[in-house]
């Protein structure tokens, strides 16, 4: 979404009533903006009331008390505003702001009052409980950060995937509520223009054009300078290609998985459904809900303002034995959180995941193959044939129907899905010598016995 040109005499319809006893008026052509970091460090973001249907800026300068106006006179010389009131992302409610700037207090505390809220609202276990109050937290702050992990609800429907998300996204910085249903070119347009969180329902859309393109969305989000590129045209029909910027925190709620093994390694996730509902979580949300939610918006946005300078990524915080993936998506959550208990608390769930993941990839074909490869490597000090990798991994998985491969298709996971190559020795198919190296990290990463890769 491009921002809105304003006429050159901009009438100050959106700032709070109680900032001005007349109607003010601003001269120039101001910029519309949700949200800013200037170059000496003051932060700009806009605040929306809706209750009064009103706009304004809020604004922290270094060194001084935070402060809500009509306007901005930024360094770079911009006159910048808010966001009219009238925006259909946020008179709809499918992008949430603060209303004001509230007093976040403690920083322990605002992280209870995030926590008591998710825990009033929604069910989830203990620990990831904590992990969503402090995703919460950092997405405030993401800003701060050049990678981030996703998180995730996972399950059948009616376990509760859509209220996590409505209550855990309400506390999030700028959140934008989205479904499968959406096309994908809203969504890279909204989150270049408007930054913050993507909320995104559904998001398993099989069978459909849509899922590439989202793919890709959530790909390049996690790490800073990956934006994605659209083709398009300028008003004299030049070829003008925009590059979109996608990098933000993002919650998803689907019922399965991504095909695409390298997004599923992002997601910090929730399976939900698999305990009773507590007695005390209510059917239907309660109204007082999203007024609850706004106020600790407000509280959130103090933090920023206070937080957004003194975070950053700490390896101090990295979690041993753990897959540089996973500590690369987990690093800046556990960056924010202060408490050595709650990090040791995630510290054990990310190393569940890894455990989890690697379970997955010893059962894989990939694994299966590779093990006989690393088995065939034992006997063989040259070349090591296809043809016995074959009847090695027959052997191994005991000729069972739905198990068995031909030389041809343990040559096509070899090349395709190993990586690794081949060439005709003596007349038959081999993995040349020469890769025994290669082989010898493949086993490590998908954790074959330690005999099997000495023989590698």
């Amino acid at each position: 979404m491009r921002p809105r040109i304003f006429p050159i005499l901009f009438e100050v319809e959106s700032v709070p009533q109680n900032l001005w006893m007349s109607r003010t008026f601003i001269k120039g052509n101001p910029t519309p903006i949700i949200s800013r970091v200037c170059a000496d460090g003051t932060l700009v973001e806009a605040v929306y009331d809706p209750k009064a249907a009103t706009t304004a800026l809020a604004i922290a300068r270094p060194g001084a008390a935070p402060e809500v106006a009509a306007d901005f006179q930024a360094p770079d010389g911009d006159r910048l505003v808010a966001y009219s009131p009238r925006n259909n992302l946020l008179a709809t409610g499918s992008v949430l702001l603060p209303s004001d700037i509230g007093d976040f207090g403690d920083k322990g505390d605002l992280v209870a009052a995030v926590q008591a809220f998710i825990h009033r609202y929604v069910d989830l276990s203990p620990a990831f409980e904590e992990i969503a109050a402090h995703y919460a937290l950092l997405t405030w702050v993401y800003d701060a950060f050049s990678e981030l992990g996703y998180l995730r609800f996972r399950g059948d429907y009616g376990t509760g995937k859509t209220r996590a998300l409505l209550a855990v996204g309400s506390l999030c910085y700028k959140p934008f509520f989205a479904s499968g249903a959406s096309t994908v070119s809203p969504i890279f347009h909204v989150l270049d223009a408007f930054g913050g969180t993507l909320v995104l329902d559904e998001a398993d859309f099989r069978f459909s054009d849509a899922t590439a393109e989202l793919t890709k969305v959530l790909n390049n989000g996690t790490v800073d300078g990956l934006p994605v590129l659209r083709t398009m045209t300028n008003r004299h029909r030049e070829l003008d290609p925009r590059a979109f910027c996608v990098f933000g925190p993002k919650l998803i709620a689907m019922r399965e998985g991504f095909s695409d093994k390298a997004l599923e390694s992002r997601f910090l996730t929730e399976e939900t459904g698999r305990q009773p509902l507590r007695p005390d979580i209510s059917i239907h949300l309660p109204k007082e809900m999203k007024e609850e939610a706004r106020k600790l918006r407000n509280r959130l946005l103090s933090w920023r303002f206070q937080a957004r300078h003194e975070v950053g990524p700490d390896p101090t915080r990295l979690v041993p034995d753990i897959a540089p993936r996973l500590n690369q998506s987990a690093l800046a959550l556990l960056s924010i959180i202060d408490d050595k208990r709650v990090r040791e608390r995630i510290a054990r769930e990310l190393v569940g995941e890894e455990a989890r993941v690697l379970s997955e990839r010893a059962s894989s074909v990939e694994a299966t193959v590779l093990s006989a490869v690393c088995e065939v490597a034992r006997t063989f000090p040259g070349p090591i044939p296809l043809s016995a990798v074959a009847e090695a991994h027959f052997s191994k998985t005991s000729g069972k129907i739905g198990e068995f491969l031909s030389s041809r298709t343990i040559g096509s996971v070899v090349r395709t899905r190993l990586r690794l190559p081949t060439a005709k020795s003596n007349g038959t198919y081999a993995i040349p010598a020469t890769h025994r190296l290669q082989i010898w990290a493949l086993a490590e990463r998908y954790r074959i016995s330690a005999e099997a890769r000495e023989a590698a």
